[in-house]
């Protein structure tokens, strides 16, 4: 029996939304000890990224395959992460520009994922590399990336 689609949040540097972006948003990996949750992907599955340190939002993809593991080293590790080998083929939704991502400060706190923590703490939602969020949280993320540049998104399927 086919599940209903699953909302996901990918918590990544800059540099490395930077990678995914020269990529065409056509693959994404997560670390190692996300392995359990990446292999849970399916097609149809949704996408929003979360950009740590500049505290933004930045895109939404849809995942086009199941995970799957893979070893091409295309991502930057902070420590000794290794090569991101848990991955999903995607396709791009909407897609910011580095000028117009979505402060995660204003969004974040009308995020009812976030509602888990206390609120002067919301911003430790954002901590790990992969999260499964509400579909009203993933629906907000991106109704606010349309609206702040409507003419630099692709349209959501």
């Amino acid at each position: 029996m086919p599940r209903g689609k699953t909302y996901w949040m990918v918590v990544t540097s800059l540099e490395n939304f930077r990678i995914s972006r020269a990529l065409g948003f056509s693959v994404q990996g997560m670390k190692s000890r996300e392995r359990r949750k990446a292999l849970r992907i399916e097609p149809e599955d949704r996408i929003v990224y979360y950009i740590a340190g500049v505290q933004r939002f930045g895109a939404t993809v849809t995942a086009i395959s199941k995970g799957f593991e893979g070893h091409e080293p295309l991502w930057k590790s902070e420590g000794k992460e290794g090569d991101y080998p848990w991955r999903v083929r995607i396709r791009p939704n909407a897609v910011l520009d580095e000028e117009q991502f979505l402060d995660a400060r204003e969004i974040g706190p009308r995020m009812e994922y976030v509602k888990r923590w206390p609120p002067e703490h919301w911003h430790l939602a954002f901590q790990g590399n992969l999260h499964i969020l509400p579909k009203s949280d993933f629906e907000l993320v991106e109704w606010e990336m349309k609206r702040s540049a409507p003419g630099r998104t692709a349209a959501a399927r």
